[in-house]
């Protein structure tokens, strides 16, 4: 980076500083930071001493470490607040009353220094708890300086991609990240608890089998073969595992597809899929409504929350939607009397953008998203066709569609499970289906996977598979998906995009 004007002097200053530091037998990069005392955390600090009088002094001692965010100087008195994991607190250095070496330390101190202090808790005449330092101890020594207090990191470019400021500067950042493991912390133990076994299941595939997606395809070396990143967690391999004899599997891990990026989408994301034995999409839909419940109190403590416009109680009364009947309710479709050229007369009504060279049915899931924005939820979308979820049962009522279930919140799809189709046959079938589709330019079609097809002749119970993104993560904090993600992909600074 090229530093100019007075960044460069500041960052001259600083270089100068930790010269002189060195000089006096003071490491600014400290190995590791301990004084028998047991450090703690700011908040703690002032939760302990809240009741304190003003302007008293506690007696007691504490022990603190973090950054330091401002400094200031009044006369005699100085002061700068001290920044930790949990939050704030104000250091006091006052000439006459601490160690002239105290008040030396401070002068080499600057923001955005690491720096440990122990010292008496006090309150000020202000009613803030405190800590009169009695020893100051650097740290780390910061060389560039740190955003402005107040005006922090502007371009959203920029905080993305030097996320460890924004988190610095912005503890409503920092928080997301504190909830996102509540949430996936709940998520995990919530199936645990229903005796559910976590597995691994491989990331390179010979075949990107378990959705329909448009996989990352690369090279392995070491076995001279194409494999692609999966696309799903695991779905066939896991279900191979029922068929092994386990019950209940899990997975929780980072999935990958080579498609668009907006603010509900990422190439690469965190998805957690579980398989069920012996239950079909009926037990599913309890299962999922009360985890959706019980990981919306873990990470947010309640169950309301808005997204996009939509308020969302996760406490009301679930409700069901019909896919054939939504879509015939508000673009007058009949999906499965209209053909292709129908479809897509409506889709130009509508005006949504959509590829000529695909089949008919994934004209149909357009409408289909064209219709979802509505509907804020919470609900289950049900009376999926079944050319669009190759890998579900049929439904026992209507062969043209299948046993499935989407949770509908804040018009967005936010979960897909289904009644797992255990029929060899059928499923071979549909495979070969999905080859033609590809073969005529559907790039989202799935793959014949036929080491997947032999397990399934050996038997596979029945069984319900469900799984859903962070993406429900975002909608629950009303966040961009990306802005969820602590470190997301970008792209080289100055690179430009190659045109095709």
């Amino acid at each position: 980076m090229v530093l100019k004007g007075r960044e460069k002097q500041i960052v001259d200053e600083r270089i100068k500083k930790i010269g002189t530091l060195r000089e006096a037998g003071v490491n600014p990069y400290a190995h590791r930071f301990d004084l028998n005392d047991e450090r703690v955390h700011s908040v703690d600090v002032k939760e302990k001493f809240a009741k304190l009088k003003d302007e008293a002094k506690s007696g007691k001692s504490a022990v603190v470490a973090g950054r330091v965010m401002t400094k200031r100087s009044f006369g005699k008195l100085s002061f700068f607040n001290l920044q930790d994991l949990r939050g704030t607190i104000q250091i006091v250095v006052q000439k006459g009353e601490v160690p002239e070496a105290v008040v030396d330390m401070f002068k080499k101190t600057d923001a955005g220094d690491i720096v440990g202090v122990k010292g008496e808790v006090v309150k000020t005449r202000t009613g803030e708890v405190s800590i009169m330092a009695q020893e100051i101890f650097i740290l780390t020594k910061s060389i560039l300086p740190l955003p402005d207090k107040h005006a922090g990191l502007k371009d959203e470019e920029e905080k993305l991609r030097k996320r460890y400021l924004d988190i610095i500067m912005n503890e409503e950042v920092k928080d997301i990240f504190v909830k996102k493991q509540r949430f996936w912390n709940a998520t995990r133990s919530f199936l645990i608890d229903r005796n559910f076994l976590e597995v691994e299941t491989p990331v390179l595939e010979t075949s990107a089998g378990g959705a329909a997606a448009t996989p990352f395809a690369t090279h392995h070396n070491a076995l001279d073969m194409d494999v692609f990143l999966r696309i799903s967690m695991g779905e066939l391999w896991q279900k191979k595992l029922l068929v092994a004899g386990y019950e209940k599997t899990f997975e929780i891990g980072r999935q990958f597809r080579n498609e668009g990026m907006d603010a509900e989408h990422l190439q690469d994301y965190s998805q957690m899929e579980f398989y069920w034995g012996y239950a079909n999409f009926e037990d599913g839909m309890k299962l999922v409504e009360e985890m959706y419940k019980e990981i919306a109190m873990a990470t947010l403590g309640h169950l309301k929350f808005e997204s996009g416009g939509h308020k969302i109680d996760l406490g009301k009364k679930w409700k069901r939607y019909d896919f054939e009947k939504l879509i015939k309710e508000k673009t007058g479709v009949a999906i499965y009397d209209a053909d292709k050229d129908e479809i897509m007369k409506k889709l130009n009504e509508l005006k949504m953008d959509y590829d000529d060279s695909v089949g008919k049915w994934r004209l149909v899931d357009l409408l289909w998203k064209f219709c979802r924005k509505d509907i804020s939820g919470p609900g289950f979308l049900v009376g999926q066709p079944v050319e669009l979820t190759p890998l579900a049962k049929r439904s026992q009522k209507d062969p043209r569609k299948v046993e499935q279930f989407q949770v509908i919140l804040g018009g967005s799809e936010m979960g897909n499970g289904y009644s797992e189709l255990n029929d060899p046959i059928d499923q071979e079938g549909r495979f070969k289906e999905q080859r033609t589709l590809g073969e005529e330019g559907d790039s989202e079609a799935m793959e014949h996977d036929e080491s997947f097809v032999e397990a399934l002749k050996y038997g596979m119970p029945p069984a319900c598979g469900f799984g859903f993104s962070e993406r429900l993560f975002s909608v629950m904090i009303g966040r961009p998906i990306r802005e969820c993600v602590v470190f997301p992909l970008m792209r080289p600074e100055g690179k430009k995009v190659k045109k095709k």
